[in-house]
């Protein structure tokens, strides 16, 4: 059971960092594409990173305490 737990902490924190890896990859191919939907605009897409980053580093951060066996589920 704890090799599961430590594998699933792995995943865990690249799932984090693939997530905003995607977040903004997605943000920078709207804004830079020509269009009159607001999925163009880039102050969307600026307040969703800003709120999705802290929740992003929370989920690693989760992650490498699990890692670690600080935090015991």
């Amino acid at each position: 059971m704890q090799k599961i737990k430590k594998y699933l902490c792995i995943v865990w924190i690249i799932l984090a960092i693939l997530s905003v890896i995607i977040l903004i990859i997605t943000a920078i191919e709207n804004i830079a594409s020509k269009g009159g939907a607001d999925i163009h605009n880039p102050i969307p897409w600026i307040i969703i990173i800003t709120i999705y980053l802290p929740i992003a580093f929370g989920f690693a951060l989760f992650g490498y305490y699990a890692f670690k066996e600080e935090y015991h589920v």
